[in-house]
């Protein structure tokens, strides 16, 4: 093997871990805000745990947050829950900075 083949491969696996690591803490961030979210519709317990999933599934529909802001902004509605999309961003910004460091922390 060379050199230029082992560096590609470093390159390879490097890439493949981050976008595990960016996978993770994407999931981990709709978790929260699930959670988040939950509080703010009043659900608690296992409702709130089913609800989070729920966040995270609904990222599966799209690529990107919009399929994610989006159930925040209908559930919000249905439930006449009164929190803005720029508060919902702020949150998710927040909250994935906090996911980014547990999943790097291994928790």
């Amino acid at each position: 093997m060379t050199t230029f083949d082992q560096r590609k491969d470093a390159f390879e696996n490097r890439f493949a871990h981050d976008e595990e690591l960016r996978f993770k803490a994407t999931a981990r961030r709709n978790k929260l805000l699930g959670l988040w979210a939950a509080e703010k519709l009043g659900k608690s317990g296992a409702d709130a745990e089913a609800y989070a999933k729920s966040v995270v599934v609904a990222d599966f529909e799209e690529a990107g947050d919009e399929d994610v802001v989006r159930k925040l902004r209908t559930d919000f509605a249905a439930a006449s829950v009164s929190v803005d999309e720029i508060e919902m961003r702020r949150v998710m910004t927040e909250l994935l900075v906090r996911a980014a460091e547990e999943v790097q922390a291994g928790r």
